[in-house]
C-alpha cells in the first residue's frame, strides 16, 4: 500500500463524505476516534473530531485503491485500501527516533465513538480529580483530571507540570470510563474503574508500546507546582545565550540588533510537538498583533533529525501552516540532555514547549515550563491573562 506519487482517485476508491469511525491499535488496544470527509474548495479534506477541537487534514492522494491522509503538520500518515464503506490499513509515524507503523481501520457512517449502547452510567465523574500517573518503571508523577460529564457523555484532559492531554473524548459505560485522543501525531487512551470513596483505577495506553497506571480521588483543591518554577536559570546566570542559524541558514543570536531593547519570548519547540502547536497557534497571532509595542519572539526548534535541511523542511511546514511570522531557528534534536547543553544558561530543559520571556535589557525574567493548550479550557485563559499580564509590565519599565 505505499504511495509513491499522486493521481486523480477513481470514484471507486474515493472516500465516501460523512462521519467515520477509525481505531488504531494502541499497545494492543482498540483506540477508537472520530473523523469526517466533506468537499471543500473543490478537494476533499477530512476533519479529526476530538470534543470540540476540529482538525483539518487538507493532505489526501491516492493511487490506485489506496488512500493517503497527511497528518497536517506532523511527519504522519494514515495509509489504507478504500473499500466502499470501510478502510483497512496502516497510522505511519515517522516523526520519533525510532518510525513504527500500527494497524489502522475505519468504517463510514459511524458516528459512536467506544460503545453504540453503553450501559446506564453508575459512576459520575463530573469536576476536578487528583491524579497519579505510575510508570512502567515505577517512577509517578502528579496530574489534574477534569472531566465533564453529561450522561454516557464524556470530555475532558489531564494536566501535568510539563503540558496537558489536550482534548478528550469518550464515554461513561456502568462503571467504567473511557477517553481518547488522535491528533494526527499522538494515539492516547485512557480507562479507568470506579472504586469506593470516589476513587478511580485505570491504563494509559500511547503509541506503539506506552503503558502507564493511574488513580484519581476528588479534591476541587489540588493544584499542580508553579510552571514558573521549575525550570531556572543556573547561578551566575542572568541572561540566555545562543547562536543558531535561522531558516535562510543565517546564524542568529539575542545580542543582535532586531533584539536590542526590546522584550523578547524565546519559545523553545519541536514541530513534532502537539502542546507545541497549540501554544504556537497562540503565539503566531498574538505576536501578529503585539510586534508593534516593541515586542520579539524567537522560536528554538528541535526537531527529529539532527540534518539540518530535514529539520528546515518541518519547521517551514509548520510556519507555512501556522501562518508564523516571527524568528524560527533550527536549534538542535529533541533530545533533552541536548537540548539544556545547547542553552547552558538553564538547570534543565524538562518540557516542550519551555517559554522564556527576557526584558529590555536582555535579562531573563520568567521561564514557563510546558504549555495549558485550549482543551484545558479555565487553567488556558489564566495561562493568556498572566502572560499578557507579564508583557505590559515589562514593556512599562
Amino acid at each position: 500500500m505505499g504511495l509513491q506519487g499522486c493521481s486523480s482517485p477513481s470514484t471507486s476508491s474515493e472516500l465516501k463524505t460523512g462521519p467515520w469511525r477509525g481505531t488504531i491499535m494502541v499497545n494492543g488496544q482498540e483506540m477508537p476516534f472520530n473523523f469526517t470527509v466533506s468537499e471543500e474548495g473543490g478537494k476533499q479534506v477530512a476533519h479529526l473530531l476530538n470534543g470540540e477541537e476540529r482538525i483539518l487534514i487538507d493532505e489526501i492522494s491516492y493511487v490506485q485503491d489506496s488512500v493517503r491522509l497527511q497528518m497536517h503538520i506532523f511527519d504522519a500518515a494514515l495509509i489504507a485500501k478504500a473499500d466502499a464503506n470501510k478502510l483497512t490499513g496502516r497510522w505511519d509515524r515517522k516523526d520519533v527516533a525510532e518510525p513504527y507503523s500500527l494497524p489502522f481501520s475505519a468504517e463510514h457512517g459511524k458516528t459512536s465513538r467506544f460503545s453504540e449502547n453503553p450501559a446506564k452510567p453508575t459512576l459520575n465523574v463530573n469536576g476536578k480529580w487528583e491524579v497519579t500517573f505510575t510508570e512502567e518503571d515505577g517512577q509517578t508523577y502528579p496530574s489534574i483530571g477534569e472531566f465533564v460529564q453529561k450522561g454516557n457523555a464524556l470530555t475532558g484532559t489531564f494536566l501535568t507540570t510539563t503540558g496537558d492531554y489536550r482534548y478528550l473524548q469518550g464515554q461513561v459505560s456502568g462503571n467504567e470510563l473511557k477517553l481518547s485522543t488522535f491528533d494526527g501525531a499522538h494515539a492516547y487512551l485512557f480507562t479507568a474503574n470506579g472504586g469506593p470513596d470516589s476513587t478511580l483505577t485505570g491504563h494509559f495506553y500511547s503509541g506503539k508500546a506506552g503503558h502507564e497506571t493511574w488513580t484519581a480521588k476528588r479534591n476541587p483543591d489540588f493544584k499542580l507546582a508553579s510552571a514558573d518554577t521549575l525550570t531556572h536559570l543556573k547561578p551566575g546566570y542572568d541572561r540566555l545565550d545562543f547562536s543558531f542559524p535561522d531558516l535562510s541558514g543565517k546564524k542568529v543570536s539575542l545580542t543582535d540588533p532586531k533584539f536590542k531593547g526590546k522584550v523578547v519570548v524565546a519559545q523553545i519547540f519541536g514541530s513534532w510537538c502537539p502542546n507545541c502547536m497549540d501554544e504556537t497557534a497562540f503565539m503566531a497571532p498574538w505576536y501578529a498583533k503585539n510586534k508593534s509595542r516593541g515586542v520579539e519572539v524567537v522560536g528554538l526548534g528541535y526537531e527529529v533529525s539532527p540534518d539540518y535541511e530535514k529539520a528546515k523542511t518541518r519547521i517551514e511546514k509548520m510556519r507555512d501552516r501556522m501562518k508564523v511570522d516571527y524568528t524560527l531557528l533550527v536549534a538542535g534534536t529533541k533530545d533533552k540532555e541536548l537540548v539544556a547543553k545547547s542553552l547552558p544558561a538553564l538547570n534543565h530543559v524538562l518540557s516542550f514547549p519551555t517559554t522564556i520571556i527576557i526584558d529590555k535589557q536582555g535579562k531573563v525574567r520568567k521561564i514557563h515550563t510546558g504549555f495549558s493548550g485550549p482543551g484545558t479550557g479555565k487553567y488556558y485563559e489564566e495561562f493568556v491573562q498572566d502572560f499578557n499580564k507579564t508583557i505590559d509590565a515589562l514593556l512599562a519599565e
